[in-house]
């Protein structure tokens, strides 16, 4: 359906909006929006046409080897073949707008193999937007270019990092942004950085979202430093591809492929339902009947995906399908969704998975998928559901980025979801639900596709306009520019004075869109010049007033590290969180701190070593880098009542720095979680904790703090064996907890 028509020159001077209370009776209020400063960005999207060609062959590669990579087909498809010699023939830049499902893995395939064959042998460097999404590159490229072409790849993210010696033997490095920021920061002393040659940017649409400052930072970080890196950025369909390609540095006339959404290797059906409610959990449930008549309507007997927006909504909605087929006699029952010739070994994978309720849905043929399950349990599902054992898979929107699964349909159940940082329930970012989408009718498994959207009925229209219209991309640089300019002194010192500040901008995504679309950016005229420094001078003030960098003269024009800098780039910290640590030392060290072990028999709140330990579990997760941690719909309940079971006091239980605490104190102590959330969230805790922990030892130790470094020390070593220092260090031992400890001590007759 078209999309609502754009407002075009000649504008109205104002427009008149009136809002209306949705609780209040005759509560409303007109609000007039001036249009006389506005500048409006060019309108229309810039197709490329898809040519009529004869699809290519695998034999063009020119290599048995390569041909060896794609074993599975014979040809490549209408957008891959269009592509072809652009990437495989030459060295130019390229973006690829392309709807999810046209095969844009074998896109920067063709480019690594470019890089590393064609040319002289360097690196080509993947970045994926999610670690499940990096995960399963590494499983397929391990097999395609480590198995057949005899190429090392490895990954990088913040659960595995490999060794230098190991980085610098790779052939092919697959990294978050985040990680390759972070690396790349230091490509002066790292040799395997500068020998890059290719750099893949999936997603690269995401640059418009929360994450996108960190893709636009390392772009940035190419181009300013001039270092000859091919890009090839992998995108959706897009309206402000020129511009995109544009700051990449592609050439328009041969780099850019901007294809139309209908552009697509497997035709998609889509339906999309409103259903009214002003709550969420009854409008879900409300949802389950509709999301179980699609199902049998367009899959009775071929898989369905359904995307929910939480891992308790994954159980409920699981139940709940399991009942309506159940119950439903002209339907059939829920034993449609097993194969018939597997009953015996999914009723098998029920007994061996841990999750309770995994185990009871997946007899009838649902399977759940969310990052609370255990490893096992996760791959277990996606095995049955990936060879149709079962047919029926509801899943948290991370699937849609990770594991690539058949589905003839698929059903997103929802387009909003919690987030606890702001209490509220939120709408999916579009290019979520265009990638849920997307795993309908997967090209190597189907020949038609259907994917039922269910939505709130006030947004029905609006998510219409929007799924079917390419949607521009913006610039958020400028919200997180501090931590970017901070990397670029500090870290790479590509920056040394202001000029250089303003130079560094001017290769940024932000820049050209300053140029294009200056009322998105609040800026009323032309002068993008004087907007950039004026953005410089109120950054690097910041930057300056936090300790992290400094002024070298009285102009305050040049620029040096500090040392609260180079910590907090060399780390990967937030530019505020070293200077929040350095004013909050006096309070770890005024507490009292015996550095002598104490007897056991003195009791634990006699041990000064508990007291500095409690004070320096605060200190860390203080830090800003736990602001994101999730405290979900009715957590701050659980959260209180394990404070209640650490006996600990907290003051905020929404709070998720009080939410880290506890998570640290539970894991240190071995106490029990209420919920399986909870053992996801501590290791997302535990994953920033040793960055963290490393940079506020260096803090302290640089202040010439000695109470409060050895405390942190202490706190990493406590951390390292999982057990805190309440308990016996026996504890620390594999599988030895405190009644263990207590019966070896008896038994060796050792003083406790």
């Amino acid at each position: 359906p078209p999309s609502p028509p754009p407002p075009r020159e000649p504008l109205p001077p104002q427009f008149f909006v009136r809002a209306h209370s949705d609780r209040w009776f005759s509560s409303s209020a007109l609000f007039e929006v001036s249009t006389n400063r506005l500048k409006l960005p060019s309108t229309g999207a810039q197709y490329t046409d898809l040519l009529p060609l004869h699809p290519l062959p695998t034999s063009a590669l020119g290599n048995p080897d390569f041909q060896r990579v794609y074993a599975g087909f014979t040809h490549f498809n209408p957008v891959q073949t269009q592509l072809f010699y652009c990437l495989y023939h030459t060295d130019k830049n390229v973006l690829l707008g392309a709807p999810t499902g046209s095969g844009k893995t074998v896109i920067a395939e063709l480019a690594v193999m470019r890089a590393l064959f064609k040319q002289q042998k360097r690196k080509a460097v993947y970045i994926a937007p999610l670690k499940a999404l990096a995960r399963e590159r590494l499983k397929d490229w391990q097999r395609k270019f480590g198995e057949v072409l005899g190429l090392r790849v490895l990954l990088l993210t913040g659960d595995a990092t490999p060794d230098a010696r190991a980085l610098r033997e790779a052939d092919v490095l697959i990294a978050t942004p985040e990680k390759w920021d972070g690396v790349s920061r230091m490509w002066r002393k790292r040799d395997y950085v500068r020998e890059v040659s290719l750099l893949v940017i999936d997603e690269i649409h995401l640059l418009g979202e929360d994450r996108g400052p960190v893709i636009e930072s390392i772009v940035a970080r190419v181009r300013f430093g001039g270092h000859d890196v091919r890009i090839v950025g992998l995108s959706t369909a897009i309206s402000n591809a020129p511009d995109l390609a544009e700051w990449l540095g592609v050439d328009k006339q041969m780099g850019l492929f901007n294809f139309r959404p209908a552009v697509r290797p497997v035709p998609c059906e889509p339906h999309i339902a409103g259903f009214p409610g002003k709550h969420f959990c009854p409008r879900m449930a409300t949802m389950n009947k509709p999301c179980y008549a699609a199902i049998l309507e367009h899959a009775r007997d071929a898989p369905a995906l359904v995307f929910v927006a939480s891992r308790r909504q994954t159980r409920l909605t699981a139940l709940d399908l399991i009942s309506l087929a159940a119950g439903d006699v002209a339907g059939g029952a829920a034993a449609l969704w097993v194969d018939r010739d597997a009953i015996v070994e999914v009723e098998d994978a029920a007994r061996r998975c841990q999750d309770a309720a995994l185990k009871q849905c997946l007899v009838f043929g649902v399977g759940m998928h969310h990052a609370g399950l255990a490893e096992g349990d996760r791959d277990l599902v996606a095995k049955l559901f990936e060879a149709k054992k079962i047919r029926v898979l509801v899943a948290t929107s991370t699937l849609a980025w990770g594991v690539n699964l058949p589905a003839r349909l698929v059903v997103v159940k929802g387009t909003e979801y919690y987030d606890g940082k702001l209490g509220k329930y939120v709408d999916y970012p579009v290019t979520d639900i265009l990638q849920m989408m997307g795993r309908a009718g997967r090209p190597q498994f189907d020949t038609s596709a259907v994917a039922v959207i269910l939505v709130h009925e006030p947004k029905k229209e609006f998510l219409k306009s929007m799924l079917f219209t390419p949607f521009p991309i913006e610039s958020h640089l400028a919200d997180r520019l501090h931590n970017a300019l901070m990397a670029e002194v500090c870290a790479t010192q590509a920056i040394r004075d202001k000029t250089d500040a303003v130079g560094y901008l001017r290769c940024t995504f932000l820049y050209q869109r300053l140029r294009e679309n200056p009322s998105y950016y609040h800026l009323d005229d032309d002068r993008v010049d004087a907007y950039l420094r004026d953005l410089v001078d109120a950054t690097l003030d910041d930057l300056a007033e936090a300790g992290a960098i400094e002024f070298d003269d009285d102009q305050r024009f040049a620029v040096s590290p500090a040392t609260l800098g180079r910590i907090a780039s060399f780390y990967y910290l937030d530019y505020r969180t070293t200077r929040d640590a350095l004013d909050a030392l006096d309070v770890l060290d005024s507490i009292a701190f015996d550095p002598t072990p104490a007897r056991r028999d003195d009791g634990p709140d006699d041990d000064g070593r508990v007291a500095a330990e409690d004070a320096a579990i605060a200190l860390l997760c203080a830090a800003r880098e736990f602001d994101e941690l999730p405290v979900r719909h009715n957590e701050d309940l659980l959260n209180e009542e394990l404070a209640a079971d650490l006996g600990l006091s907290i003051d905020d239980a929404s709070d998720p720095h009080v939410k880290a605490q506890l998570l640290l104190h539970a894991r240190l102590r071995a106490a029990p979680l209420p919920v399986a959330d909870y053992l996801t969230d501590t290791r997302s805790v535990l994953e920033n904790c040793a960055r963290v922990l490393a940079a506020l030892v260096d803090v302290a130790a640089d202040a010439g703090a000695l109470a409060p470094t050895l405390a942190l020390c202490r706190l990493s070593q406590a951390l390292g064996g999982e057990a805190s220092f309440r308990r016996d260090e026996l504890c620390q031992l594999p599988g030895v907890g405190d009644d263990d400890a207590r019966r070896i001590r008896a038994a060796l007759r050792l003083r406790p």
